[in-house]
C-alpha cells in the first residue's frame, strides 16, 4: 500500500459513470414500478452509497477513506440507465475508486434486480469523468488533450 501519511489533507471529489443498455421493455417497467423485487432506482441509488463507503475491502490496497458525500444520479433513457456517481471527500488521498465502484455497483444493483426480464443487459462505458484536489490537480474527460500516438 502507497505511504499518504506525509500528504495533506485536502478536499478531493471525483465523479464516474456507468450505462447499463436494455431492452425499451425493461425501462418502461422500471419507470412504471413494475419490477418484481421492488423500487429500482432507490435499491441502485443505495447500492452505490454503500459500495462507496465499502471501496477497499474490495479494491486490493485501496486506502480507507472518509467520505464526506456521495451522491448517485440515474438517468433513463431511451434503450439505457445512466448512472452518474460523486464522491468527496477531505483527506490525504483521493476518491476515483470510490466513484468508480460506485456505479459500477448501481448498475449491477439494476442488473440482479431487472434479470428476470432482460439477461441480455450490458454494463459498458464505466469511466472517470471529473477529479479534483492533491497534487495532481484537475482532471475532466471533457477538457483533456487528445492521447497521442505512440511511435
Amino acid at each position: 500500500m502507497v505511504d499518504v501519511g506525509s500528504k495533506e489533507k485536502t478536499e478531493r471529489v471525483a465523479v464516474a459513470t456507468a450505462r447499463l443498455r436494455m431492452l425499451p421493455a425493461t425501462l418502461r417497467r422500471i419507470r412504471a414500478g413494475q419490477v418484481e423485487k421492488g423500487d429500482v432506482l432507490a435499491a441502485a441509488r443505495l447500492a452505490g452509497i454503500m459500495a462507496a463507503k465499502r471501496t477497499p475491502d474490495v479494491i486490493p490496497l485501496c486506502h480507507p477513506i472518509a467520505l464526506s458525500g456521495v451522491e448517485v444520479e440515474l438517468s433513463l433513457r431511451k434503450d439505457a440507465l445512466d448512472v452518474r456517481v460523486t464522491v468527496r471527500t477531505v483527506d490525504r488521498t483521493g476518491v476515483e475508486m470510490e466513484a468508480l465502484t460506485a456505479a459500477c455497483a448501481s448498475a449491477l444493483t439494476v442488473y440482479d434486480m431487472c434479470k428476470s426480464v432482460d439477461r441480455g443487459m450490458v454494463l459498458e462505458a464505466v469511466q472517470l469523468e471529473h477529479k479534483a484536489g492533491g497534487r495532481s490537480g484537475v482532471w475532466d474527460r471533457a477538457r483533456r488533450a487528445p492521447a497521442r500516438p505512440k511511435r
